[in-house]
């Protein structure tokens, strides 16, 4: 069975049936293993003078472990491939998530805060209505790109030793890629690997997203935004959300009691958003997913037919 093929199944069934809880409450999920691995990593590793070299050989450490294991379950066969990407995709549980914050949001603005602040690192409590809904919308376009096509990307490129490396290194830099005092230096080299290998992933979330969206006429301000953003990647997912949804995104948002005065994204557009527009994003998730999942399928009925 072609990776086409494997990954048509996967999506399949990461659609329909998602992160059920009965599962993942008696089980742990791999990609908390991977961030077990990672915190072990950063207790046994994150000390003394050289902390970044220390980085660099715990991501060696990431990488070749994620590869034995990859490899490992290639060879059970079709099915645990299917299983292993179908975990490790999160269409559904993001869909489910960002929905959350909308149908939260009709309710009180408490409970949206409580609900944005399950997917967003930045401070909620005392968010707006058109910030708990530009959290959302930014999380969505983030985590589309970072959790849906990044893995079938590298699924496709590598099997599942590429996905469980893209996997691993995505979670070390959610755990260790901060720019602090304690990981500036060790986290480098998973934050510098991680910039990498979401590249292509990223800016061809934000194609799909500014094609489904008729946006492709403004891709040179769709450019132009994701490169002013302050990570290398996420702003081109966001800046194409942002057209298509024909609002605006990014700005002045706090982190651990700090004010960070960071610029507009389509800045002009409209800024008094709330539930509707949240439940417009959900959508293009869904239209994002039904085109990759037509362009898979288109690959492995091809790939049938030589």
């Amino acid at each position: 069975m072609t990776a086409a093929l494997v990954l048509c199944f996967a999506m399949l069934m990461d659609a329909v049936f998602g992160e059920p809880d009965w599962l993942w409450n008696r089980l742990r999920h791999p990609a908390v293993l991977f961030g077990d691995f990672v915190g072990f990593l950063d207790r046994r590793m994150n000390k003394g003078t050289n902390r970044r070299q220390s980085g660099v050989v715990a991501v060696v450490f990431l990488l070749l472990g994620a590869i034995a294991l990859g490899s490992i379950l290639d060879q059970i066969g079709p099915l645990a491939e299917i299983l292993c990407a179908a975990i490790l995709l999160a269409q559904r549980s993001l869909v489910q998530h960002v929905s959350d914050v909308a149908t939260s949001l009709r309710s009180s603005l408490a409970e949206a805060r409580s609900s944005v602040a399950l997917i967003v690192s930045r401070d909620c409590s005392e968010m707006t209505e058109p910030e708990v809904a530009r959290a959302a919308i930014e999380s969505a376009s983030e985590n589309l790109s970072d959790g849906v096509v990044a893995p079938a990307f590298w699924f496709l490129v590598g099997g599942l030793p590429g996905l469980f490396v893209y996997k691993v290194v995505n979670t070390a830099d959610s755990i260790v890629g901060y720019r602090n005092a304690r990981y500036e230096e060790f986290g480098w080299a998973a934050a510098r690997l991680d910039d990498l290998l979401n590249v292509i992933p990223a800016r061809a979330t934000g194609f799909m997203i500014a094609l489904l969206g008729g946006q492709m006429p403004r891709w040179n301000e769709i450019t132009t935004d994701a490169r002013r953003h302050k990570s290398p990647n996420a702003g081109w997912p966001e800046a194409a959300m942002a057209r298509a949804l024909d609002i605006a995104l990014a700005g002045p948002r706090s982190y651990h009691g700090e004010k960070k005065d960071l610029s507009w994204v389509n800045g002009t557009a409209n800024r008094d958003i709330g539930p509707a527009e949240i439940e417009r994003s959900v959508t293009m998730l869904w239209q994002v997913w039904a085109l990759m999942f037509g362009l898979v399928l288109t690959t492995a009925a091809i790939q049938l037919l030589l």
